[in-house]
């Protein structure tokens, strides 16, 4: 089952990932993360875990999320 996730999600965590790279990460913006990550799990009934790890991949790894996903449609298409 493929993960999904929100523009929200993906934003809180950009902002997250970008202040961990100043190292200035607040408490805040922390928080935030994790209580997005845990209703959206909730409210979809996806593993909190696999929300989470899908998350920081598609954020932190760019490239790899975009070469995963046209591996994937191309697989799709055979």
């Amino acid at each position: 089952m493929a993960i999904e996730l929100t523009d929200e999600l993906i934003m809180l965590e950009t902002r997250a990932w970008e202040e961990m790279q100043a190292r200035a990460l607040t408490v805040d913006t922390a928080t935030a993360v994790q209580a997005a990550i845990t209703e959206h799990a909730k409210a979809t009934g996806q593993s909190r875990y696999d929300v989470e790890m899908e998350l920081k991949f598609r954020v932190r790894n760019p490239e790899a999320y975009e070469e995963r996903e046209r591996r994937k449609a191309e697989a799709a298409k055979k």
